[in-house]
């Protein structure tokens, strides 16, 4: 009974992660904030849906569908759809319209419904058919480098390809990795010391902001309203 979720990473460098899950006995459950956009596919009472989800700035509350199936491909940054643009789908989504359990439509095209085992090869076609795009800018600065151009135009490509600035990309990585961290077992006191909060007030915020929950009640495994994906970076 809940959200059952399984998740992936990828060795492809369009793609963050592949997950899938199934709702049984569970009506909503707490969205966390995310940096990446995904690609879902689910599917409830025999119909098949797709939608973009834009990457979630804070946690919210979203309601799940009992007995659905649930399939995504999480895109890494600075990967981005051009007839899409990642920057107006933040908070929110875009619903992919005439889907079936075999295909559904991308940019004037016909495409068979992806799955968990195949996922890259249904994101090798998107690059190969230029529906896919990944900006070089946002790979450089993630890694710390000094791309050859000026500061505005950094920031200018990296929100057009992200959604988001590059403060609020760190901050929300920061928080997920703190939540991780806390579920796992961590004590309240290394979690601050080894992310770089300043202190509990300032790790509280963060959690309270990006994931919805407190200290406790992440470490508490029993709370019944579920979380969405939540990895370990």
């Amino acid at each position: 009974m809940g959200l059952e979720i399984e998740s992936r990473p990828s060795d492809s460098p369009y793609v963050e992660r592949v997950w899938r899950s199934s709702s049984s006995g569970v009506a909503q459950m707490t969205s966390i904030a995310m940096a990446h956009w995904d690609l879902v596919f689910w599917e409830h009472r025999g119909r098949v849906n797709v939608a973009v989800q834009g990457p979630e700035s804070r946690a919210s509350q979203a309601h799940v569908p009992d007995g659905a199936t649930f399939f995504g491909i999480v895109f890494s940054l600075g990967t981005s759809m051009p007839h899409l643009p990642v920057n107006q789908l933040v908070d929110g989504s875009a619903e992919i319209p005439d889907a079936t359990r075999r295909s559904f439509w991308l940019k004037g095209s016909a495409w068979r419904l992806p799955d968990y085992d195949n996922a890259e090869a249904f994101v090798r076609r998107m690059v190969r058919e230029d529906v896919l795009v990944r900006d070089p800018i946002v790979d450089a600065v993630l890694g710390g480098a000094r791309p050859d151009v000026s500061e505005r135009t950094v920031q200018r490509r990296f929100l057009a390809a992200t959604g988001l600035t590059r403060g609020a990309v760190r901050q929300i990585d920061r928080a997920r990795q703190a939540a991780a961290l806390i579920q796992e077992g961590v004590p309240t006191h290394d979690v601050i010391h080894r992310l770089g909060y300043f202190d509990q007030p300032h790790l509280a915020r963060s959690l309270s902001r990006y994931i919805g929950r407190t200290a406790t009640q992440l470490a508490d495994r029993d709370r019944p309203e579920p979380l969405s994906l939540l990895y370990k970076t």
